[in-house]
């Protein structure tokens, strides 16, 4: 199995697949690297999925490390691990918080980054429903369940067929005698709520620090994260970003939408 050590010692997770340009898919907040199952097969690149510590089938550690700063410096660990002196980053969610980090900490190791409806400014209304959720084991008991109520009720996406619902809740959860069991630490809701009760930092720097980089943004139309306006500002900070608001999208697009995918194909032959 792919793992590797991080400078503590948690071992993590990581599937390293395809061949070309080398791209690091970062997952969001609670999910793993299935989160890029369903646009993998269609990037012409090498598409490398860490799996965060304390989520999917990395280690757990002490929540205190489940920060975005410590997830960067694992994903530098991955790079050297790899020989990789430079990686274009993709980052869905939390993932593109962890990109926006590494270009203000480490951006001589960046080829680009394209974003998955995140940016410098978090919805409080789409946190509070991050808070919600987080490190809790969800109230239905299989997958079929899961699936039906996300198709039901996750009315900020549209014309999702039920198999797409399947593939995602088998990815984030465990089916067990007892219920659906989340595949992640739950201690990471302590290390989340931790940050929480902190002011809120400024993150435009960290938006800012990306300049000079081949830059995508993604976002869902009806997403409850990256608001209109945030996105708006995004492009006019970078008119040069290639950007695809997609329609029938909530937090987040799986990234297979047919906007989605010209924009990452755009970003990509940036790259080359």
């Amino acid at each position: 199995m792919p793992y590797f050590q991080a400078a503590d010692g948690t071992r993590l997770y990581y599937t390293d697949t395809g061949a070309g340009l080398s791209v690091i898919a970062l997952a969001g907040l609670t999910r793993n690297g299935a989160d890029f199952d369903h646009v993998a097969p269609h990037l012409p690149a090498r598409l490398i999925r860490p799996d965060y510590r304390g989520r999917g089938q990395s280690d757990w550690a002490n929540p205190a490390t489940y920060t975005i700063p410590q997830e960067a410096a694992d994903v530098l660990a991955l790079m050297d691990h790899l020989g990789l002196d430079k990686a274009a980053i993709l980052g869905t969610s939390r993932g593109g918080l962890i990109a926006m980090m590494l270009a203000a900490t480490a951006k001589d190791r960046l080829m680009g980054v394209a974003l998955n409806d995140i940016g410098p400014v978090i919805d409080p209304k789409g946190l509070d429903v991050i808070k919600d959720y987080i490190g809790r084991n969800p109230a239905q008991k299989t997958y079929v369940e899961a699936a039906g109520f996300r198709a039901n009720y996750w009315t900020h996406f549209k014309n999702v067929p039920m198999d797409r619902w399947l593939a995602e809740v088998k990815a984030h959860y465990a089916e067990t005698p007892d219920g659906l069991v989340i595949r992640y630490d739950p201690k990471l809701r302590d290390a989340v709520l931790a940050a929480g009760a902190q002011p809120v930092p400024d993150l435009w720097p960290l938006f800012d620090a990306l300049a000079g980089l081949p830059l995508a943004l993604v976002r869902g139309e009806n997403s409850d994260l990256l608001t209109a306006q945030t996105a708006d500002e995004m492009v006019r900070r970078r008119p040069d970003m290639i950007y695809a608001n997609v329609p029938d999208r909530g937090h987040v697009p799986f990234l297979d939408e047919p906007l989605a995918l010209d924009a990452l194909h755009a970003w990509l032959e940036k790259m080359q």
